[in-house]
This record gives C-alpha cells, sequence and structure tokens, in this order.
C-alpha cells in the first residue's frame, strides 16, 4: 500500500496523473527487476482490481485478472486497466550481471545511487560504470555508484563492467544498459511581480513583468499571455513594455514548463492610466454675456484622464472653488472676468505621478438688465398715467360743458343780423374746443368779438352781432 501511495505521489508530481494512466508498481523498487529478488507487480489505475489485464512481451498473459502478480518468469511486463488503459513497462531479468537503478521518477537534486550485481549476488570486483562509451567511474572494490546531487545532465544510458571469478566462469562480464532519466522538480509557487509596483503604469511610460518560479528546477521555458486566448506575447522570465498604450490593459499571466511539468501563475490586473488632457469649461446658459440676476452655473469636464479627477476653479487667476462645477448663482457686476478651471489626477500605486490640464479662459461679461426693458416699463407706466389723466379731464370737462348748454338755451333769442354797410367790417373769431386726441366738437363753438366800427364811424352795440355762428 505504502508503494501505491508513493507512486501516485510521484505521478501527481509529475503532472501524469492528468491523463490517469494506469501505473505498475515493482516491489522491491528496482528497475529492471531480478529473478533472484521475490518480485512482486502491483497494477493501479481506474476501473475493477479484478478485471485488470496482464501482457508479457507484448502478448496477452491473463485476463480478468487480480491487480497483483508474483512474478516467476523473466521479461517485460505491462497491466492494462478499463478506467486508465495500458501501464508502462516493467522488466524482469536472470542475467549473471544487472545495472539496477531505483524505480521511481528521479528528480533533479536528489541522491541517487545505481547498483552493479551479480547473479544471486555473488562476487564481482573491479566494477566500471559508463555513460554511452564514456567511462564514469572505476572502483576496485564498490559495486554502486553515487549520482549526487542529481543534475539533469546525469540522464542517459549506463551499464557497468566487472571482473568475475568463480568455479562456473572467470573474467569480464557485463551488464545489459539501462536507461536513467532525471526530471526537473516539479514546478509550484510561480507569482508575477511588475515594476512599477501594483501594474499601475501611466500612459506611455515603460512596464517590466517579472515571472518567478519558488520551486522547480529547469531549463525552464516561460510564456506570457493577456486574458484567455491569443498567442503568447513573449518568452523568457521577463516581459517589457517599452511604451505601454491604452490597450495594453489587461490580466497578464505567465506559464513555466521544465518539460515534466507546466505550472502557471495567478493573474496581475496591469491598469493603464490615462492623465487627464483637454479641459474645458462649459457655462449654463451658453452664454459668454449674461445680465445682472441671472442664474449661471460653469461645468468643467476633461476629455481623457483616468479617475479619480479632482477640480480647482479660478476666478481672475485665484482660486474660488473645488469640484466640477462652479455654482454662481444670481450673478451680479462683480463675477465679470476670467473663469479657468485646473484638472489633476494622481497616478501609480501612491499617487506619485500628478497630471493637470489647465482649460482655456472664460471671459464671463455681466452687464445690467437690458435697456428696452427698462424703457418698456417707463412706457407702460406712462401711458397708464396718461389713460388715467384723460379720464379725469373727459369726467371734469362734461358737467361745465352741460352747464354752458343750459345757460344758452335760457337766453332770449337773438335778432339775425343784417348785412354789414358800406365800410364796415366784421370780424369774428370762432375756437372751436377739441376733446384731447379727437376731432373737434360740432357743439356750441365759442366766440370771441371784435370791435366793430358802423358806416358812420359809430361804435356798434354788442348786441348787434350775431353772437352764434354755425
Amino acid at each position: 500500500m505504502a508503494g501505491k501511495v508513493a507512486l501516485l505521489l510521484w505521478a501527481q508530481t509529475l503532472g501524469l496523473t492528468g491523463a490517469q494512466t494506469t501505473q505498475l508498481l515493482v516491489k522491491p523498487p528496482w528497475t529492471p527487476a531480478v529473478l533472484w529478488d521475490p518480485v512482486t507487480l502491483t497494477c493501479w489505475g481506474l476501473g475493477t482490481a479484478g478485471a485488470t489485464t496482464w501482457y508479457k512481451d507484448g502478448r496477452r498473459w491473463r485476463q480478468k485478472g487480480p491487480d497483483r502478480l508474483i512474478v516467476t518468469e523473466s521479461g517485460t511486463y505491462t497491466c492494462d486497466r478499463p478506467g486508465s488503459g495500458l501501464s508502462p513497462p516493467v522488466t524482469v531479468l536472470d542475467g549473471s550481471l544487472v545495472l539496477q537503478v531505483p524505480a521511481r521518477p528521479l528528480l533533479e537534486g536528489d541522491t541517487v545511487t545505481l547498483r552493479c550485481r551479480r547473479w544471486r549476488d555473488t562476487s564481482v570486483t573491479t566494477v566500471r560504470f559508463y555513460r554511452g562509451d564514456e567511462e564514469v567511474r572505476e572502483s576496485l572494490s564498490g559495486t554502486e555508484l553515487s549520482l549526487s546531487p542529481l543534475q539533469l545532465h546525469h540522464s542517459g544510458r549506463y551499464r557497468c563492467k566487472g571482473w568475475v571469478n568463480s568455479k562456473v566462469s572467470r573474467g569480464w562480464q557485463e551488464s545489459a544498459p539501462v536507461t536513467v532519466t532525471v526530471h526537473g522538480v516539479p514546478l509550484s509557487g510561480v507569482s508575477l511581480s511588475a515594476q512599477p509596483p501594483g501594474g499601475q503604469v501611466a500612459l506611455g511610460d515603460r512596464l517590466v513583468l517579472s515571472c518567478a518560479v519558488a520551486t522547480g528546477t529547469g531549463p525552464l521555458s516561460f510564456t506570457w499571455h493577456r486574458g484567455g486566448s491569443g498567442a503568447p506575447l513573449g518568452t523568457g522570465p521577463h516581459l517589457e513594455l517599452s511604451h505601454v498604450g491604452d490597450n495594453d490593459s489587461g490580466h497578464y499571466h505567465c506559464q513555466v514548463s521544465n518539460g515534466d511539468s507546466v505550472a502557471e501563475s495567478v493573474p496581475l490586473n496591469v491598469t493603464v492610466l490615462v492623465p487627464v488632457a483637454n479641459a474645458t469649461i462649459t457655462p449654463s446658459p451658453l452664454s459668454h454675456q449674461v445680465h445682472t440676476g441671472d442664474p449661471v452655473t460653469l461645468r468643467c469636464s476633461v476629455q481623457v484622464g483616468s479617475a479619480p479627477v479632482t477640480f480647482t476653479w479660478l476666478h481672475n487667476g485665484q482660486e474660488v472653488a473645488r469640484g466640477p462645477f462652479l455654482e454662481l448663482g444670481d450673478v451680479d457686476v462683480g463675477h465679470s472676468g476670467t473663469y479657468q478651471c485646473v484638472a489633476t489626477n494622481q497616478l501609480g500605486q501612491d499617487g506619485h505621478w500628478v497630471f493637470r490640464a489647465l482649460s482655456p479662459e472664460l471671459a464671463l461679461e455681466v452687464t445690467p438688465a437690458s435697456p428696452w426693458v427698462t424703457a418698456v416699463a417707463a412706457g407702460v407706466s406712462g401711458s397708464l398715467l396718461f389713460v388715467v389723466l384723460v379720464v379725469a379731464v373727459i369726467r371734469g370737462w362734461h358737467p361745465l360743458n352741460n352747464a354752458a348748454l343750459r345757460k344758452q338755451q335760457e337766453r332770449p333769442p337773438l335778432e339775425p343780423p343784417g348785412f354789414p354797410e358800406e365800410g364796415e367790417v366784421l370780424y369774428a373769431h370762432i375756437v372751436a374746443t377739441e376733446r384731447a386726441g379727437g376731432p373737434p366738437r360740432a357743439t356750441a363753438p365759442q366766440v370771441t368779438y371784435a370791435e366793430l366800427p358802423g358806416p358812420h364811424g359809430r361804435q356798434r352795440d354788442p348786441s348787434d352781432i350775431c353772437e352764434n355762428v354755425l
């Protein structure tokens, strides 16, 4: 059971369990195994243990058998489980000289010992070890080769050669080659860092992302990605964006591989901060000239700029208020002058970049109320006063006129005048009284009298002249 757990952990470490392949455990844990040891093979995988199929030298050997097998014959064994497929092979030998390697994944940094064994552990001397055709070490007495600490360059095909001196045989014997594969330490703890810190960078600045691995050995390969898809942005432990733009914002992550396993970092959100620019003032109402008493509001806005953005108002160069709006209320002449707003945003993780944008000047002119309004008001008042006076005059004149008519009617009739004699001149000036704003009245004109000399130079009596002239 301990062997199963160990193999499972090794498989998980190397990423082998991602495909859920069947594994074949060997006990004692050496490969190749030898018949002079009591060898037990255990098939581990998905599915029912009783449904295991065994293969020997590529041929079906036992079908629907148990998951454990005691080996009594040399050969190459594999097993199959319905849920996880065919296992890697395990070789069992019955040779006179065998070189064995630990039957487990060999990780960089481990201490590994290779052992050269004679049949039934009989004596062998002057053992030499080779990797390929190159001799690694000559040992006059030892039968083991230690590779400590294990490095990736230790991978290769090894064999051993030793001097055998027994009653049965005498001379040099050589083992079959065995493959040693060194895996890098499984990757874990992959993390990202950014400069500037936090992944916040101002538009146009330089951004450098770095990928680090807490545990794991190489050779390591790196790929950079933004979002969930797309071609890699780069390779190597660093990704540099020398001049970031608006479209460089997003979630970045790196993938690291050492050939045996792949690990991925937690995404880092990169935010490209845009400095404020193009500040403008919009007045309400939309006019630079207003009259006293008008309600006026000024609004400041920017075309671009990352939040938060603060606004400061200047009147004739002096700060008067803060905020995006400047409420002037009902203006008076003192509100005239030039207005500007200053838009500011602080960028970076600690706000150590400060950007400002100054709006163009707005010249506001406040004038008294429009003259035509005063004239109209004065005209209306004068008209009303004139109407009142006319009504009063009419009401006062009407009784007087009626009284004059009654007095005239009470007088006796006058004799009709005769025609003037030669030398007589008659002057009469008739004055008609008119109503204000109307035509002359046709009733009872007033008559003024002039002195009229008679034919003999005498004065006529006024009664000789007609009083009324129609």
